[in-house]
């Protein structure tokens, strides 16, 4: 079969013309949801040619009206299509959770970003995290924590070893390392300071809490069927495998729509009743560093807007992701967006995750100031720049419309 082509920018103009016609009461109108579904199926269906994925969940949110639009199959074997129930591996996308439910535990005062990490782990007191601050763990800063635990950390025991044995090759807050050890010592961090083991919290009090009800880290007996599977590089059928620390770097699974959910209470936590978890997703938009154009904040990465593409793909490069890099310390943190205000410059930014586990591939990004976000979720782990490409493409068709 040919590879469809991929569509222009003038050409998702001129569908967008079209949604245009229909607000000012055209003759023959298109819907939006034609028209946002026209977009994102040219962006969608040769990315998923060219990159072998066998199935996808793209959701889509355009000034509140939401879409979600299911492609492929959840299994090669079983032929069973992706569906709305269709419960997808979110890779790295789940430390967002982790960073709320951190950010959490600091609006209920449990949690105080500024003490040193063994205030709350006393099996590492006397080690070096009497100087590493919570919050250098949960902005990758702490000093040199690598992307993964070594081979031979498999348990508690193990885990707390390594930590009191670890020596920094920075000094916290000096550099930045993108690292599952780092944000996961901080999700445990949280936990402990809530009396609560971190799975119960996240299954039982945060997802609830966020209206989630298709999200899980420990996906339940009667949603098993609606569990995707993975395909690796060799197309074997697979599934994140357990890991130190596993559920929180990169262990919650869920559906694009409970995911486009998660994105607008990002986008428009302002509009709701103030409490902890108001403040706790207010907090995830603070900016603590700055690594070139990206500002990190909690979970969160975030650019100016507009974006142009290739600042996003540098931001989303091997080269901020694998290696260290000097940050530019933000001296007075602020939230990305103001609650004083209605709307001021700070509203104006992309913010964006990706994830990836060995079999599945996961990217949201969304502009509160345009209204607009999008999720995607593919049962194949392909490279992170052509998941950036599609999403740009249609977030900057959704901006264009009126």
């Amino acid at each position: 079969m040919a590879c469809a082509p991929r569509i222009g920018l003038v050409a998702v103009l001129s569908l967008i013309y079209s949604a245009s016609a229909f607000a000012a009461g055209s003759a023959a109108p298109r819907a939006l949801s034609e028209v946002v579904g026209e977009v994102v199926g040219e962006v969608i269906r040769p990315l998923m040619e060219e990159q072998k994925i066998p199935g996808m969940a793209v959701a889509v949110t355009v000034h509140g009206q939401r879409h979600v639009f299911n492609y492929g199959v959840a299994s090669k074997e079983s032929g069973q299509r992706v569906g709305d129930r269709t419960l997808f591996e979110l890779g790295s996308v789940s430390k967002t959770f982790t960073a709320t439910l951190g950010a959490w535990a600091q609006a209920r005062g449990t949690l105080v970003f500024s003490e040193p990490a063994s205030k709350y782990f006393p099996e590492l007191a006397g080690s070096q995290f009497d100087s590493v601050r919570v919050l250098d763990l949960a902005t990758y800063t702490a000093g040199g924590l690598p992307l993964q635990f070594p081979d031979g950390v498999n348990d508690a025991r193990q885990m707390t070893a390594y930590y009191r044995n670890w020596r920094p090759t920075a000094e916290p807050g000096a550099q930045r390392l993108y690292s599952n050890p780092s944000i996961g010592l901080f999700g445990e961090l949280a936990a402990r300071s809530m009396r609560e083991p971190f799975v119960s919290l996240m299954q039982k009090r945060l997802f609830p809490a966020l209206g989630l009800s298709h999200t899980y880290i420990e996906v339940p007996a009667n949603e098993m069927p609606n569990y995707a599977w993975g395909y690796s590089k060799a197309d074997k059928a697979v599934r994140v495998t357990p890991g130190m620390f596993d559920a929180q770097a990169y262990g919650v699974k869920s559906t694009a729509a409970d995911m486009l959910h998660f994105v607008e209470m990002n986008m428009e936590y302002r509009s709701r009743p103030a409490g902890p978890l108001h403040r706790a997703i207010a907090a995830t938009h603070t900016g603590y560093y700055k690594v070139g154009d990206m500002t990190q904040g909690l979970g969160w990465e975030m650019y100016a807007w507009p974006t142009p593409l290739d600042r996003l793909l540098a931001g989303n490069s091997e080269e901020i992701s694998l290696k260290p890099n000097e940050v530019k310390r933000i001296e007075r943190p602020v939230q990305m967006r103001d609650e004083r205000d209605e709307r001021d410059e700070r509203d104006d930014v992309l913010v964006n995750k990706t994830g990836s586990t060995n079999g599945f591939g996961a990217y949201v990004a969304y502009v509160p100031s345009k209204r607009i976000g999008i999720v995607m979720l593919a049962n194949r782990n392909y490279p992170n720049a052509e998941r950036v490409k599609a999403a740009h493409r249609v977030l900057s068709a959704m901006a264009a419309m009126p």
